[in-house]
């Protein structure tokens, strides 16, 4: 039986789930009458402590609507160097909003206020001019590390003292709400608007909420239906992602437990393991990823060479203690040769 950590993403939904699926009161939510979508909706955005919210299909279409609302054709983006829209968003950033992307190298995928204030240039003819702060918590590339509530305040504080919008991509922030205990109003605070992922961690097919100001919102729902993310009877991925928010959120403890149980694992069986996992995501280095995961596969464990030497592992809603235990066993095999 495979155990497959290549990612959050690859849960299934289980019974519930598709009930709820399959029972969801539906409308046209291009017209605005899917009342699950509604719902939905209202309740992310009232969590996340902003005015208003609007569904849409993916992470990545949450973030390059955030793009394109908050800035001009020509400007520029600041964002930590391993930020997920600089490296697997297709360059949609470019395509769709014309904006440059200045990277600035954090610790872990964190970024400190004072790199943040010492990327955004003065005003001169031959730059572009920043125009907004784009901050992903938790970070992918930086193993599932948390940008902690107080760190998320200075970096809106130093976006706002440049006359910069800021955006949180918060495609995992319910890892970081339920590892550090604090709200996930707390993270959004001081953002102008805020994305949030249903089907990382919390085990839906489909689908992110983008929130903000109600008058963001509007022109977000208007760069949606271009982008061709306006769906109809969409409800039916709405109630599996409000099943998910009420039956799943919590539960996500027991994966960044199992992901450290993982990663104690690996350090004692003389893997050069990267810091310990604060959510759900660890990486560990070998001398050829590539080679090394397709051993791993052939075992029955499924992982992601994220370079050339660095291998990711991600737990979720699908692997189990039992799975955990199983991933262990191969990883010893491998690493007694």
């Amino acid at each position: 039986m495979l155990v497959d950590l290549r990612s959050d993403t690859l849960t299934r939904p289980g019974a519930g789930m598709r009930r709820a699926m399959a029972e969801a009161e539906v409308g046209d939510d291009v017209f605005g009458e899917d009342p699950t979508v509604n719902r939905l909706e209202a309740r992310v955005a009232e969590l996340l402590g902003k005015e208003s919210g609007l569904f849409v299909p993916s992470g990545t279409m949450a973030n390059q609507v955030a793009f394109r609302v908050l800035t001009e054709p020509g400007d520029e983006v600041i964002m930590e160097a391993d930020a997920h829209p600089f490296h697997y968003e297709s360059g949609g950033a470019a395509v769709i909003s014309g904006v440059t992307i200045r990277l600035v190298q954090g610790e872990g995928g964190v970024l400190s206020p004072g790199a943040v204030a010492a990327a955004v240039r003065p005003p001169n003819v031959h730059h572009a001019p920043a125009r907004l702060l784009s901050v992903e918590n938790t970070s992918n590339r930086g193993g599932g590390r948390v940008t902690p509530v107080e760190r998320c305040a200075e970096l809106c504080a130093i976006a706002r003292g440049a006359g910069l919008h800021a955006h949180l991509d918060g495609a995992r922030l319910w890892n970081a709400h339920v590892a550090s205990g604090r709200e996930l109003a707390d993270f959004a605070a001081g953002f102008d608007v805020a994305n949030v992922c249903f089907s990382k961690g919390l085990g839906a097919p489909v689908g992110s909420m983008w929130t903000g100001p109600r008058s963001l919102v509007d022109k977000a729902r208007r760069v949606r239906k271009m982008l061709g993310g306006g769906m109809r009877q969409v409800g039916v991925l709405a109630a599996a992602a409000d099943y998910a928010l009420t039956h799943h959120l919590s539960r996500l403890a027991d994966d960044h437990a199992r992901a450290r149980r993982l990663w104690a694992a690996l350090r004692e069986l003389g893997y050069a393991v990267e810091a310990e996992p604060e959510t759900n995501i660890l990486f560990f280095r070998v001398p050829d990823a590539p080679a090394f995961v397709a051993s791993l596969k052939e075992r029955g464990v499924l992982a992601i060479p994220m370079t050339e030497t660095r291998v990711r592992m991600v737990l979720h809603l699908d692997v189990d203690e039992a799975g955990v235990a199983r991933a262990i066993a191969v990883l010893e095999r491998m690493a007694r040769g």
